[in-house]
């Protein structure tokens, strides 16, 4: 319960900060559901914005709340981007995709002037370690697995939950989750990664840090961390 208490108060922060009529990128999650919660009653109270949903399950549940919904095409630069995040380190970078939206995520969120992270604080950690999601082209599978092991730690093609077979993404895609234990380098990873032939993305997001603002939900209330106002590795 402390847990969801801290995700919505952190979405409910993150949805106050939209202004009238922006386009806004809407992410994928637990906390940013909170916040398209929030951001149905602003509608109903007037507020005028469109959504750039980056998952069905996210259009679906905005659709549903009655927020008008586009498509990145129609709206190619976004305000800002409301979404959640797996693991935040001191600098701000990321690991995405628990939700195997990665791929749709990073491009809303380099279209996006500002990115709002939404996170309870076990998401902080003084460096960035778990398992990271992989989106790759069916037909070139096996051939990234090689590849990624070349790079070191091991992963598996992520199996779907109440059907056979592997998770296939929103955009036709199959999610490798690789563990590489400690990240010391995640944006020359990230790169690494995404330089293999048949990477559609990685969920390392490191390059965004400066345009991002993080809300921290707690049992308190929330904290807002901005670029270069995070302490101490140990005081994270």
């Amino acid at each position: 319960m402390a847990d969801e208490a801290s995700k919505r108060a952190a979405g409910r922060m993150a949805a106050d900060m939209v202004e009238d009529g922006a386009a806004i990128g809407l992410g994928t999650g637990s906390t940013v559901r909170f916040a398209i919660e929030r951001l149905a009653e602003r509608v109903a109270d007037g507020l005028s914005f469109v959504g750039i949903p980056t998952s069905h399950q996210t259009a679906m549940r905005a659709r549903r709340l009655g927020i008008p919904l586009a498509s990145l095409n129609d709206a190619p630069r976004l305000a800002l981007t409301i979404d959640g995040a797996d693991q935040v380190d001191p600098a701000l970078r990321l690991i995405k995709g628990r939700g195997a939206a990665l791929t749709r995520e990073k491009i809303v969120a380099a279209a996006s002037d500002r990115l709002v992270i939404v996170v309870d604080e076990p998401k902080l950690v003084g460096c960035l370690s778990s398992p990271v999601p992989v989106e790759v082209l069916p037909y070139a599978c096996a051939f990234v697995e090689r590849r990624l092991a070349a790079l070191g730690g091991t992963g598996t093609v992520r199996e779907g939950a109440r059907k056979d077979g592997p998770v296939v993404t929103d955009s036709g895609g199959f999610v490798l989750d690789w563990s590489f234990g400690p990240i010391a380098d995640p944006s020359g990873l990230e790169s690494a990664v995404e330089a293999i032939p048949g990477v559609v993305a990685s969920g390392l997001f490191a390059g965004f840090s400066e345009k991002m603002v993080v809300i921290v939900g707690n049992g308190s209330g929330c904290r807002v961390v901005r670029p270069g106002s995070t302490p101490p590795r140990s005081a994270w």
